[in-house]
């Protein structure tokens, strides 16, 4: 390979843009082509990136991925579209960092992860992995901090019906679920990769409102270890909120919005300590494309390699799958 990786992007909406701007600060980093069915979202790309003007455009990933040299690609479409390209992708030996949610069905998540050749560089780009509250919520877990995990919340509110009403993101047929697919599977992946729990259990109940996916969710889940949970998504809010709380058999962890409580016990059983986590005390941010440029480098290895997005959609498709049979759903029922 060059002194310069070579990444073509398949798709320019706004979460391509994103990518643009953090590839931007990366010097050995370069995007040289685009392909998007829509001439506004390539017009809208060069707007917001001059340096884009001069490359190659194409409204078919595929002619792109035959046109054009290139070391690498990132994936920035609609999810039922995921499968399908990133396949392409991988069987021309290309590395590759997926948006989330990795695919929309665990046949598919299984499928991609056996056609990708280690030597490649597969990433999904869950960015939590990267944000020093997570980090830092992991470490304390991973060095017991907390002892044995006994019980997990997660909760996200968020104006994605109205918002996203009339858009891709409420179409079955592109998005492949609603809310719980979509921002909700941030929340399921950093459930899953902070505290280290399987799922093995879900009971869901969702309400579409008056739409074809999911909107709000309330998921209760039991874990291999015996721990149990709750995930709850709420669609229809006014403000954005997000909540993590892990409790342990010697502490607990809270997150609200960004900011971290930690309590825990002294040897006598009373509470004690309760205290915020102060910023400095938290590990720094990065991105998911400065990871995968490093490993693509081998300075580093993937944080989010596509088992993360294995395990998410285990848990989405059980919570789907519950919800429609009225009953909990072992995640093993999935195959």
């Amino acid at each position: 390979m060059s002194d310069t990786i070579r990444i073509g992007f398949i798709g320019a909406g706004g979460i391509a843009r994103a990518h643009m701007r953090r590839l931007a600060e990366i010097p050995e980093a370069e995007v040289v082509a685009f392909a998007d069915p829509s001439a506004e979202a390539l017009a809208r790309m060069v707007e917001d990136h001059p340096e884009a003007a001069d490359k190659p455009t194409f409204a078919d990933y595929r002619q792109m991925l035959d046109a054009v040299e290139m070391d690498a690609v990132q994936i920035h479409t609609p999810h039922t579209q995921h499968f399908e390209q990133a396949m392409a992708v991988l069987s021309l030996g290309k590395h590759l960092l997926l948006e989330k949610p990795m695919v929309c069905t665990v046949a598919h998540a299984k499928e991609l992860i056996a056609a990708a050749d280690p030597e490649l560089v597969f990433a999904i780009s869950y960015q939590r992995h990267y944000q020093g509250p997570y980090i830092y919520i992991r470490e304390q877990i991973r060095q017991g901090a907390l002892g044995e995990l006994q019980y997990v919340s997660a909760l996200q509110s968020q104006n994605w019906l109205r918002s996203q009403r009339g858009k891709w993101r409420q179409s079955m047929a592109l998005s492949g679920g609603g809310q719980l697919n979509d921002s909700g599977s941030h929340l399921i992946d950093i459930l899953l990769w902070t505290t280290g729990l399987s799922a093995e259990s879900v009971f869901a109940l969702l309400n579409p409102y008056d739409t074809e996916v999911d909107i709000d969710s309330s998921l209760s889940l039991r874990f291999s270890n015996g721990a149990q949970g709750s995930i709850a998504v709420v669609g229809d809010s006014p403000v954005w909120w997000e909540e993590f709380s892990v409790w342990g058999n010697e502490g607990v962890l809270l997150y609200r919005n960004g900011e971290i409580l930690q309590r825990s016990y002294a040897d006598d059983d009373q509470v004690v300590g309760m205290r915020r986590v102060p910023a400095e005390a938290l590990p720094p941010d990065s991105t998911p494309d400065h990871n995968w440029v490093d490993a693509i480098r081998g300075r580093d290895t993937v944080r989010v390699p596509p088992e993360c997005g294995l395990r998410v959609i285990e848990l989405t498709e059980a919570a789907w799958r519950s919800a429609e049979l009225g009953r909990p759903v072992q995640v093993a029922e999935l195959g």
